[in-house]
């Protein structure tokens, strides 16, 4: 396979992941919690190498819930449709 099209399948797999529901071991609220707020649900490893200021809130927040998904992180001033494009870049 050519390394374009690598890239390209590679690509598109990670934005498949960023739209599954399953296997995802973070959850991020993000929005005033009233009426702009939205719970997104991602991935740490990709989190923490796509984003310096992503992963300092991770370093900050290691803790675990008993279920294994890492406690929910608010980010009340961010709108939700602002973080969908972060989460995309």
């Amino acid at each position: 396979m050519d390394g374009n099209k690598l890239l390209r399948k590679l690509s598109q797999n990670l934005l498949e992941v960023l739209d599954d529901g399953e296997y995802y071991d973070i959850m991020i609220e993000v929005g005033d919690g009233k009426t702009h707020a939205k719970i997104f649900r991602a991935h740490m490893a990709i989190l923490n190498y796509r984003s310096p200021y992503l992963r300092e809130i991770l370093f900050e927040n290691k803790w675990k819930n008993y279920d294994g998904t890492l406690v929910r992180i608010e980010l009340p001033n961010i709108l939700p449709e602002i973080f969908q494009v972060i989460l995309r870049y």
